[in-house]
């Protein structure tokens, strides 16, 4: 077993990257968190080393369409023997200043349209899907 702990800079926020990490780990059996900070994505990542290296190694290959990581950093932790994956909230007292990089604007993606324009989705008629 090994937890990670991980920061990600690039077009990390606005881009489903949190959503995209979740489903991922879920579908490995990973536990721990993703959350949103002033330089780009935390992540905390725990389980057994192989599901944790095909974590890494699907990050990097199977992410969301506009995102991009251009720097990524990582070191092992203690484990938490935690269960679950969680999106939790950005910390108020975020130390990095460097600001996350902010892409322009995106026409909405085909998925998207058809989730805002499904009467029986969730999300229908939500405004602000992206």
């Amino acid at each position: 077993m090994i937890r990670l702990r991980l920061a990600l800079a690039g077009a990390v926020q606005g881009v489903g990257f949190r959503p995209f990490i979740y489903r991922l780990a879920e579908e490995l059996g990973l536990s721990g968190w993703v959350r949103n900070a002033s330089g780009g994505v935390e992540i905390e990542i725990e389980g057994g080393r192989d599901a944790v290296a095909s974590f890494l190694a699907r990050v990097e290959r199977e992410r969301p369409p506009h995102a991009s990581i251009t720097t990524q950093r990582q070191r092992e932790i203690p484990l938490e023997n935690a269960t679950g994956f969680t999106i939790t909230e950005s910390p108020s007292d975020d130390a990095d200043t460097s600001p996350a990089e902010v892409l322009p604007d995106l026409a909405t993606c085909p998925e998207c349209l058809a989730e805002i324009l499904d009467p029986a989705n969730r999300r229908f008629g939500y405004p602000f899907t992206n």
